[in-house]
């Protein structure tokens, strides 16, 4: 079970099932993500102030699941993305900046303003550390993306950083304007938005993927994926 991993709970239950199957020959785990946000959601307090109230506007309910395996045995089964490289990274002296708590009005949460901003400055160096195993060079715009849609600020920060073509996002967009931020299940969302736009573009648009999520303390975890063509 993970707990209080808030937004980047379904991008490392991902991560701890790849470690599962890769050393446990034959396993399939199955990953299942559920987040019950309608438990923040309250009136409006006196002792509320802009951060505090992101969070009654931005979150919504939403549950996903995947099976993950190694050596997968076709044609029985049918992988869709390969989890090749993974990072973790922890921005030093964020814990302020995205926080749960429980309060007079029940669980509050803190989402500093200044999120879309770190994020976008540590990307890059998070995506070169994911990379950096591979020993392979590539450009942004050539990925196919995953990104936990925390918010559309921190998408549009992002795209100004990376210097993102406008449809490079565009799988993470659709999932916050359609569900909202659903904290750690998002990602799961996003993927399945992403399969499902590469059925209809067909195989082969791009190889190369990355999935990123962000949680509090503030973490990133950032995963290089390879298209299977399945």
């Amino acid at each position: 079970m993970l707990h209080f991993n808030g937004c980047g709970a379904g991008s490392a239950s991902l991560r701890l099932a790849k470690d599962l199957a890769e050393n446990n020959r034959g396993a399939r785990v199955l990953v299942a993500c559920v987040e019950l946000t309608i438990t923040l959601f309250r009136g409006p307090d006196e002792e509320d102030c802009f951060d505090t109230l992101i969070s009654q506007a931005l979150f919504g309910d939403g549950a996903g699941a995947v099976i993950v395996g190694a050596d997968a045995q076709h044609p029985a089964e049918r992988p869709l993305f390969e989890m090749v490289s993974v990072s973790q990274a922890i921005i030093p002296e964020t814990k302020h900046l995205l926080n749960m708590r429980l309060g007079n009005n029940g669980i509050d949460g803190n989402i500093s303003t200044q999120l879309p901003s770190l994020a976008a400055d540590n990307i890059e160096k998070c995506l070169l550390d994911a990379f950096a195993p591979l020993g392979i060079r590539v450009a942004w715009n050539d990925l196919f993306w995953a990104v936990h849609p925390g918010s559309r600020v921190i998408l549009d920060n992002i795209d100004r950083a990376l210097g993102l073509e406008p449809e490079m996002l565009v799988a993470s967009r659709t999932v916050v304007t359609e569900y909202g931020n659903m904290l750690g299940a998002t990602v799961i969302f996003v993927l399945d938005e992403e399969r499902r736009r590469m059925e209809e573009k067909g195989v082969g648009a791009h190889k190369w993927g990355v999935m990123v999520g962000f949680g509090p303390g503030f973490t990133v975890e950032t995963m290089v994926l390879l298209s299977t063509g399945d």
